[in-house]
């Protein structure tokens, strides 16, 4: 099979630290086109716009959107109406409606839509999913408290409708969470707190239950200095298990059982390779739909102002 000649949109932070490193290592894949209001990447033809990018180059067969979730829909639906299947960073849009508008589009022109969980793919998350499986939880703590001036330096679309705020980072636990638990969860309650100078909230607390009454709790804050915390934690029949590092990390009882380098993005284009290949789609909405119920049930708790 011939490489897969792939376009890029968005050059930004994420796509220098993580897509092209993944992209330049698998063969699957041959980097050919990039648009951006902002960057460029050497070495291939780069364009101002999308519009631009898919006129001048019919070659392109996918393309991976990269920008803000608020202009994601946009551009989807002009690459999926040339023909070209989609690689959709997390989230995958602004809103439900929107990915769903995408997935029939999709469906309909025989595309495949990848909607990319980077965080579902730590190296522990797969050894804590079996874990789970195996035992009878109690109950489960998501912690994911980091700073947002350090990853987010002057980034005013996060603070815009649509940009989520601390759910930017909240929506990889959630990602998570949803992929390791055995049955599905939903909310019950949930506090957000917003800068009163911002549209987005800057901390969340959430409580989730199942069928079977899970007593299930989230921390999300962007305020947090010092060392950063991505963890999840699950008391057991079977011991503590806490999955750590974002999922790089996997122990129980204290003992390590899994930790290896982290491999997100280099497993997304493997996925999506697969996906292209065998002409399906890959839409799980589960994650962006808990933080649409966050909003949708959540006590809004008004806080001082934030600034860069």
């Amino acid at each position: 099979m011939s490489p897969i000649n792939l376009a890029i949109v968005g050059v930004g932070k994420i796509v220098r630290d993580q897509h092209l490193p993944a992209i330049a290592k698998n063969p699957d894949f041959r980097l050919i086109a990039a648009a951006s209001r902002h960057g460029t990447v050497d070495g291939i033809d780069n364009f101002p716009s999308i519009e631009a990018m898919l006129a001048a180059v019919p070659a392109i067969d996918a393309v991976a959107l990269c920008m803000p979730p608020q202009y994601r829909y946009t551009a989807a639906q002009k690459a999926l109406s040339a023909g070209k299947h989609v690689f959709l960073e997390k989230p995958p849009g602004a809103t439900l409606s929107e990915v769903a508008d995408l997935e029939a589009l999709a469906a309909g022109r025989g595309l495949s839509l990848f909607a990319s969980w980077h965080s579902r793919y730590a190296p522990a998350v797969e050894a804590a999913k079996a874990f789970l499986a195996g035992t009878t939880i109690r109950s489960m703590q998501v912690i994911w408290k980091e700073d947002v001036r350090h990853w987010h330096p002057n980034q005013d679309w996060i603070w815009q409708p649509g940009g989520l705020g601390v759910f930017d980072p909240g929506i990889n636990a959630l990602s998570i969470v949803t992929h390791i638990l055995p049955r599905p969860v939903f909310i019950t309650a949930a506090t957000l707190e917003f800068p009163e100078n911002r549209d987005a909230p800057i901390a969340a607390s959430i409580r989730f239950s199942d069928a079977d009454e899970l007593d299930l709790s989230a921390e999300f804050d962007w305020r947090q200095t010092g060392r950063q915390s991505w963890d999840i934690v699950a008391r057991t029949d079977a011991g503590e298990m806490v999955l750590s590092e974002g999922g790089a990390k996997l122990s129980v009882d204290g003992r390590t059982i899994h930790a290896e380098p982290e491999q997100e993005y280099p497993m997304l284009y493997r996925r999506f390779s697969e996906i292209v290949a065998a002409g399906i789609s890959d839409v799980d909405l589960a994650p962006l739909r808990h933080v649409a119920d966050a909003f949708m049930l959540g006590r809004r708790k008004p806080v001082a102002a934030f600034h860069d």
